[in-house]
């Protein structure tokens, strides 16, 4: 056999051009779906077991038990931090979803990543959901269970990060209801969140709120403390004041976070499209 001329091109719009066009479309799409499924695994197998077999859900569980049934939940920004050195998702789910028939902007930290720290990336994520709560008036739901800021790159989100207490002020000054269900610690930065919240859940014997645990109180002052006493939810429910509602548990919590959604008596800001 001898080599002959070689084949023409695939005439543009043609059959050939189409396929090469149709297999190129799909590589990429298989490389996005692919990606996207490292979001939804969170920090991975070992983490993920270790925290349900604390009794907990993982954070998708928790909106999906807080959204109405058989509604859509529009995820925001789920390849945030792609191409860094942070995990994919930013350790958080934002979104849009339909609580008690009214749309709401939904945040959640993933604790299986980093005990749901904040790093830059998750920061950009959150300030991205309040601008779009503010913008739209919808009721922004925190499900919160962080460990403050993720200190390897804490000298980028500590000042920067006072922008999203000031966004929770601005949506209350603004009459755009804030409610927060807090399901663990909630330390140093992530106790701004249930702190400057309109309602606050907190969980008997899981929600811990404070700036500084038992071990900072006792290099600080001398003094000995333990988690309830210092932050559980029983304290914030019945001295400090803080936690407007006392839950049994995680599903009671997120019922209950969806009775304070039915009786806020919300209307949309705009009638929905033709």
């Amino acid at each position: 056999m001898t080599d002959g001329p070689a084949p023409p091109p695939p005439e543009p719009g043609g059959p050939g051009d189409r396929s090469a066009r149709r297999a190129a479309m799909l590589a990429r799409v298989a490389a996005l779906d692919a990606e996207h499924a490292k979001a939804l695994a969170g920090g991975g197998e070992k983490y993920t077991a270790r925290h349900r077999a604390r009794g907990k859900l993982l954070a998708r569980e928790r909106i999906e038990l807080l959204l109405d049934p058989d509604t859509p939940f529009l995820e925001l920004s789920p390849l945030a931090a792609w191409g860094t050195e942070y995990p994919v998702g930013a350790s958080l789910v934002t979104g849009v979803g339909v609580v008690e028939g009214v749309e709401c902007v939904i945040t959640a930290n993933d604790p299986t990543v980093r005990g749901g720290a904040s790093n830059v990336w998750t920061l950009k994520k959150s300030l991205r959901a309040n601008e779009i709560a503010l913008a739209n008036r919808l009721p922004l739901i925190s499900l919160v269970e962080s460990g403050g800021a993720d200190l390897p790159s804490q000298k980028e989100v500590f000042i920067p990060g006072g922008a999203l207490f000031r966004d929770l002020t601005r949506l209350s000054a603004a009459r755009i209801p804030t409610i927060a269900v807090v399901f663990g610690n909630s330390t140093a930065g992530g106790a701004y969140v249930p702190g400057m919240s309109d309602h606050t859940v907190m969980i008997k014997e899981r929600s811990k709120v404070f700036l500084g645990g038992p071990p900072l109180v006792k290099m600080a002052t001398g003094e000995e403390s333990d988690d309830e006493s210092l932050g559980g939810a029983a304290m914030h429910a019945r001295s400090s004041g803080l936690a407007d509602h006392f839950a049994l548990d995680e599903p009671d919590a997120l019922r209950t976070a969806r009775r304070i959604v039915a009786r806020l008596n919300r209307r949309k800001a705009h009638p929905d499209p033709p």
